[in-house]
């Protein structure tokens, strides 16, 4: 989602008569559902197969240019039935995964390890758009600013840890949560700033939580839980660094201008990582490639992952500790004041 809006804005940019209608899932709708100029379609797909009866019924009498097919999954291919385009345009066969091809009528040109942002982006290059706009515009209400100053009221500098990425069979991304514990005292003790965690609601997202404040021996926020997409976008808004593994709010980060030490060996930086925030990075993905998966990454096809429970711990907290002693101090003249919105 937060891949796809900086293309959307690109094309309403270069097309302003042109009328946008965007099939959502109904989470991400609270959270860019009020983006001015689009119309929003919200698919609920926890309602099962009603959710695609309600869609046919939506857009049965309406009829589209073109359908932009950005999303690979078959679930996302299935709601594409209900879309009527004479143009269906999605990925390359090489990367069109979960027979994606099988529902579109043109493809985007393939184009070698790409970022998963510059991928999306070979849309608008596929329909004559090649001046790239990075615009998210996504709006915070002053609500969701409220009730993020409520959270952490105080003014200083403040850290966001997001611990936990979102939990998949096999996929192991988290970084051992003990070990943001010395980079949560350096920044409390060393810079002087805030620390704060943010979560979702689930028991291993509180578990992770709680085993950082134990470790950790300083003052920690804990927000685990109590950050809706909004409140959290505010909150990430006014960080002054987030640091995560791959996940949602890193995306977040990015699409309001927050600086990003992301934490990477079981995914590739270079195809998912933060994409504004790349210098700051912690990669480990090589070494976890070539020693726990015996590949190399020239040599692995692109996307591989390194599916090993040991392959985050191979981040020394160390480094992480320098990338954000270094991102503290290249921020410092320009931090923004906590309540400035990035749009």
């Amino acid at each position: 989602m937060c891949h796809t809006l900086p293309v959307v804005n690109t094309l309403r940019n270069a097309w302003p008569q042109t009328h946008f209608s965007w099939i959502i899932g109904k989470p991400e709708a609270t959270l860019i559902g009020d983006v001015p100029g689009i119309e929003f379609i919200v698919f609920d797909k926890r309602s099962g197969w009603k959710a695609y009866r309600d869609l046919h019924r939506h857009l049965a009498q309406r009829r589209f240019d073109l359908l932009l097919h950005m999303q690979m999954s078959l679930r996302a291919s299935l709601a594409s039935l209900a879309v009527h385009a004479p143009i269906r345009l999605g990925f390359d066969r090489i990367r069109a995964h979960d027979f994606q091809w099988l529902f579109t009528t043109h493809r985007i040109p393939h184009v070698e390890r790409e970022m998963v942002m510059d991928s999306f982006f070979g849309f608008a290059r596929a329909v004559g758009v090649t001046e790239k706009q990075l615009l998210w515009n996504i709006p915070i209400p002053a609500r969701a600013r409220a009730e993020a100053r409520i959270l952490v009221p105080d003014s200083r500098p403040l850290l966001l840890l997001n611990p936990c990425a979102n939990p998949r069979f096999r996929n192991w991304r988290d970084w051992p949560y003990a070990r943001y514990a010395p980079v949560a005292k350096f920044a409390v003790e060393r810079l002087g700033w805030q620390v704060a965690i943010t979560g979702g609601t689930n028991a291993g997202e509180a578990a992770a939580a709680e085993q950082i404040l134990r470790a950790s021996r300083v003052p920690i926020l804990n927000l685990q839980g109590r950050t809706p997409l909004k409140t959290l976008l505010a909150l990430i808004a006014r960080a002054r660094v987030l640091i995560s593994p791959d996940s949602g709010p890193v995306h977040m980060a990015t699409a309001v201008g927050t600086p990003v030490i992301g934490l990477y060996a079981s995914t590739n930086p270079d195809r998912a990582g933060p994409y504004c925030s790349q210098q700051w990075r912690v990669n480990y993905y090589p070494e976890a490639l070539q020693h726990l998966a015996g590949k190399q990454v020239s040599k692995a096809p692109w996307g591989t992952r390194v599916r090993h429970a040991e392959a985050m711990a191979l981040i020394p907290p160390e480094e992480v500790i320098e990338r954000l002693r270094a991102c503290a101090k290249a921020t410092a003249a320009s931090s923004r004041s906590p309540d400035v919105s990035w749009l």
